[in-house]
């Protein structure tokens, strides 16, 4: 059986072209990288445990893309080029097709957006991922949560829902007849595309941006949290694909999964009105819409056709009980 550092050695090192900012990578007790000067250094952490996040007999391909893509969309939220990640995992036991197949997709999708795995460890226990991605952006650049004002526009990129309907495939709680939607449904909850170009070109255009890993009604209501704002959504006005409204064909209820669904990790975003004129050109090849204005009341307000919905409805909450 393979020790701890001969599976470093066939299945995490040497698998990459090295970046020109990295010193040191794999090899010696810490990374050492070099980042361009005035630029600052954006760091984000996040943890996927089996049975958590994905069950125990998940394809490992989905598994690495799901645990890449959801750090490098935090740094999408923030305006920062991806660079460098680290990554701790633990396995019950080794089993060497299952860490081919997910350092296959992990380092595919790694290579498709310039991110160097530099460093991490491996242990054994229960099947868990943390990764540590780090990007950079020019000073005084990055896209926070605080930064919107009363009358800016809220606008989300892609469509929404689309993961929240997966899970429910994945955990067999709502299946439809055709087999293909199902399929299609499972993958878009593993693989989404973290909207890196749209975070970059939204730097010098958005007020306030964050991604949407725990539901679009609780990562706005961050937004309105840090900025002291509140906010009017028009439900009508959220992007659903054709193929959440195949999977629910209830609207009220497709729009109810478009603002609870976690995972989602496209961004949610606000404008200022003398900004929104540049949004066309910014995010020419992203899809966009706007959904809703920021108000001055600290809190967020749902309506229909002019009329406030009362819908008791929250995202996604590691430690809440019966969600």
């Amino acid at each position: 059986m393979a020790g701890e550092f001969s599976l470093i050695d066939k299945y995490f090192a040497h698998r990459q072209q090295q970046r020109k900012d990295v010193i040191l990578a794999q090899g010696d007790d810490c990374a050492i990288v070099a980042p361009a000067s005035g630029t600052h250094i954006a760091i984000s952490t996040d943890t996927l445990v089996s049975g958590t996040h994905f069950l125990a007999d998940a394809d490992p391909a989905w598994i690495a893309h799901k645990a890449l893509a959801s750090n490098i969309s935090d740094l999408a939220a923030m305006g920062a080029s991806p660079c460098w990640v680290s990554m701790g995992i633990s396995l019950p036991e080794v089993d060497e097709p299952w860490l081919e197949r997910f350092c296959q997709a992990f380092f595919e999708l790694a290579d498709y957006y310039g991110v160097q795995l530099i460093g991490g460890d491996t242990t054994r226990g229960p099947l868990a991922i943390t990764l540590t991605v780090q990007g950079s952006l020019p000073e005084g650049k990055a896209l926070t949560r605080s930064g919107a004002s009363v009358g800016d526009w809220i606008y989300v990129t892609g469509s929404l829902g689309d993961a929240k309907a997966g899970l429910d495939v994945i955990l067999e709680k709502n299946i439809s007849d055709d087999s293909a939607l199902n399929k299609e449904l499972e993958r878009r909850h593993f693989e989404s595309v973290p909207r890196v170009l749209a975070g970059l070109a939204l730097r010098d255009v958005a007020s306030a941006a964050i991604d949407i890993s725990d539901g679009l009604i609780s990562d706005l209501g961050h937004i309105l949290k840090r900025s002291n704002v509140g906010a009017r959504v028009d439900v009508a006005k959220l992007p659903l694909s054709t193929e959440l409204r195949a999977f629910i064909k209830d609207d009220t209820q497709a729009r109810q999964y478009a603002l609870t669904s976690g995972e989602e990790y496209e961004l949610c975003f606000t404008v200022p009105e003398a900004n929104r004129g540049q949004l066309e050109v910014a995010l020419v090849n992203t899809p966009f819409t706007c959904i809703g204005q920021i108000t001055g009341t600290e809190y967020l307000e749902l309506h229909e056709n002019e009329q406030t919905l009362n819908w008791q409805l929250g995202g996604f909450d590691h430690f809440k009980v019966n969600q």
